[in-house]
């Protein structure tokens, strides 16, 4: 948990979800990624606010919203509740890693619901993820269990999957301010999160609505597989590769992102 800023709570689905909220116009939503918060948005929140009004929000059991307390939920069903809650009718949807994730799930489930999606260095429900990754997690896993949740905190900061994102030391220290904060939860508890009977992957075919597709040059070999499954399974789905930067790209590199990101918004300007 983090210091609160000008964002408010929300009961819904029995967890309390943070969130902020500005801006004017049609409504986009921001999806973290794991173990981080929704500050990691702080490069496109107040831009994307001149023009739009931007919801960003920690997702359960991350930030300054509620642990999962074990009864079963989707982050999916979260976030239509939160939408309704603030009487939003439909938005763009943007994403990066278990953030994309969310957000496809959600697109799937909640259709009416999206306008446009963005998929950000996306993670995806049904992907076989590579043996070398699996054995990174694995290994946080199991040093939170043998030492703390902080000591595998610390091995998620060091991951390889942030290397790009290391060599600038600004966004070096936001990256550790926000994995510091987080509470480790998940590494050593069995999350309630209902899973998906039918995985993501095989219902690509299913969309119909607006999509881009952002990946980091230099990010892992996993996340560029699954940047082509997407681009592939999503018809006419938008690819962009953001050239020199990692996994975070839209830390790493602001600029272009949000460059990409306004030229798809206003090429399907509703």
């Amino acid at each position: 948990m983090y210091k609160e800023g000008q964002g408010a709570f929300c009961d819904i689905n029995g967890a309390r979800l943070y969130y902020e909220i500005a801006g004017l116009g049609t409504p986009i939503v921001l999806i973290h990624g794991f173990g981080l918060d929704l500050r990691m948005w702080d490069d496109q929140f107040g831009v994307l606010a001149e023009d739009h009004r931007v919801l960003r929000y920690d997702a359960r059991g991350f930030g300054n919203s509620s642990l999962p307390n074990g009864a079963t939920y989707t982050h999916a069903d979260d976030l239509n509740a939160l939408l309704e809650f603030l009487n939003i009718e439909a938005a763009t949807i943007i994403g990066l890693s278990m953030g994309g994730r969310i957000a496809l799930n959600f697109t799937l489930n909640f259709a009416p619901r999206v306008r446009k999606l963005v998929l950000v260095d996306s993670a995806l429900n049904g992907f076989q993820w590579s043996p070398e990754w699996q054995a990174l997690w694995q290994s946080m896993q199991r040093v939170a269990v043998e030492r703390s949740s902080k000591a595998a905190n610390a091995l998620w900061l060091a991951h390889p999957l942030f290397a790009p994102a290391r060599e600038h030391p600004h966004v070096r220290a936001r990256l550790a301010q926000m994995v510091g904060d987080y509470s480790g939860w998940h590494w050593n508890h069995q999350d309630s999160h209902r899973p998906t009977p039918n995985p993501d992957e095989g219902r690509l075919g299913e969309l119909n609505v607006p999509t881009l597709v952002l990946v980091g040059e230099r990010d892992l070999p996993d996340f560029h597989r699954i940047a082509d499954i997407l681009h592939r399974g999503i018809k006419g789905a938008r690819r962009e590769i953001i050239p020199g930067v990692g996994h975070m790209s839209n830390m790493e590199a602001p600029e272009h992102f949000n460059r990409a990101m306004f030229s798809f918004l206003r090429a399907f300007a509703a």
